[in-house]
């Protein structure tokens, strides 16, 4: 605790004089230090309307976009706010920082006994080959693990279910989100034990279960002594788990697209203005808010096995938890009528929980699941499937994660980091669980 306090004082003290340090700044330099700001609000706000327009009035807003940044620049630099400004931010950085390292929980997890046939399926081509860079076949096998490694063709749900035949009692799986879906299915309907070793591209299902994405090898211990072990969930649409996320919109149609893979972001850019353009055509994705009105397109519509922090300073990207036992559902760009009720008036999207989602759709819908792209047939069933995986985390990892105590918003983060600055003890979000330095 007294790691967790110093760094939260230290936050709170930082933080204030880098505040201060800004107030005289802009006192000084008045009105020369607004000028930069300003211009790089305007450009932001030129790029967005280029985003959404086609060749040539894309073309025009996104010159004047680049000419305003030049002339923020240009200011900045006139005004002599070089060194002002680096140490404002170099402050804000370290404040952050401070308070990042303030609110890291550690949750000891009950510990269960180690499964005596364990079974490790890899994933040699995931994350541009990390499990064969850090020798993760080898530390398996030492452990006492068997290893199974895929080969092209190879049918994972095939070879776990020959894995059940032969008496695997546990199920670890190395490699992206979606191949850490199929296990976790399997281990989910035989109530066996499961570990995630993160060694995908992003391995953003490891965090939030807390495990620590850098250590691959100490991952494997989730089947030694003293792991510890929590129950979360899974969500699924129509039939499909799916461990984060499935997204529909822009991005699921992008991908669809002929030549998404050689130039991304070009095709990216094209297909914005066919969705929430001026003269752009709305997708046909019918849904019902929670206030029962139904709306009849969106630009993004976002459905994870529990919620994720947005836009937030600490923890953004992130799930506190994911055994709550809830969807989480963000949509940005809701359509015609979107309803006011869910208009949140710092933040361009809307966001709730629920146990059940659902979309409908004339034909069928693209979607990006655990990032994969398919198919799905209307209508679009999401549900959660609360408490049906028995996850193990090594001992030495975090178990929770990293937002579990992060603060919702300025205020109050001011006050969770006065509150442990004092002393005070911080539960974490998981039940049961106290959070630890």
């Amino acid at each position: 605790m007294s790691a967790r306090r110093a760094a939260a004082g230290a936050a709170l003290v930082v933080g204030v004089l880098t505040l201060g340090w800004v107030a005289i700044v802009l006192a000084r330099h008045w009105p020369v230090s607004g000028a930069p700001p300003l211009l790089i609000l305007l450009a932001a706000a030129s790029a967005w309307w280029g985003v959404r327009r086609r060749r040539h009035r894309r073309t025009a807003a996104f010159v004047l976009a680049a000419a305003l940044l030049l002339a923020g620049l240009a200011a900045f630099l006139h005004g002599g706010l070089v060194a002002q400004t680096a140490l404002a931010v170099a402050g804000g950085l370290v404040a952050v920082t401070l308070a990042r390292r303030a609110f890291a929980v550690r949750v000891p997890l009950p510990v269960a006994a180690p499964p005596l046939h364990p079974v490790l399926f890899v994933n040699p081509r995931s994350g541009d080959g990390r499990a064969e860079r850090t020798g993760l076949v080898g530390a398996a096998r030492e452990r006492g693990l068997e290893v199974v490694v895929l080969n092209p063709g190879d049918d994972l749900e095939t070879l776990v279910v020959a894995a059940l035949g032969r008496g695997a009692d546990g199920l670890a799986m190395a490699g992206g989100d979606g191949s850490q879906a199929i296990v976790a299915r399997i281990a989910a309907e035989h109530g066996l034990p499961y570990a995630c070793i993160p060694s995908g591209t992003r391995n953003h299902f490891a965090l939030d279960l807390g495990v620590d994405r850098e250590d691959d090898l100490g991952a494997l211990d989730a089947f030694g002594p003293g792991a510890g072990e929590h129950v979360v969930d899974l969500a699924e649409v129509n039939g499909r788990i799916f461990v984060n996320n499935a997204s529909l919109g822009v991005y699921a149609e992008a991908v669809q697209r002929e030549g998404y893979r050689a130039a991304k972001l070009r095709t990216l850019l094209d297909t914005v203005p066919d969705v929430v353009g001026p003269d752009g055509h709305a997708l046909d994705l019918e849904w019902t808010s929670p206030h029962g009105s139904v709306h009849r397109s969106a630009a993004v519509i976002l459905v994870s096995n529990n919620r994720y922090r947005l836009g937030a300073v600490i923890g953004s990207g992130t799930r506190p938890r994911i055994d709550d036992g809830l969807l989480g559902i963000a949509i940005a760009g809701g359509g015609s009528g979107h309803d006011r009720r869910l208009r949140f008036r710092r933040r361009p999207w809307s966001e709730w929980s629920a146990p059940e989602f659902e979309v409908r759709s004339s034909a069928p819908v693209h979607a990006g699941i655990d990032g994969e792209t398919v198919a799905l047939e209307s209508p679009l069933r999401f549900r959660i499937r609360p408490g049906v995986l028995r996850a193990r985390i090594a001992p030495q990892h975090p178990g929770a994660s990293p937002s579990a105590l992060a603060p919702t918003g300025v205020r109050e983060g001011v006050a969770g980091l006065a509150r442990l600055a004092a002393g005070r003890e911080v539960s974490s979000s998981r039940p049961g669980s106290s959070a630890t330095g």
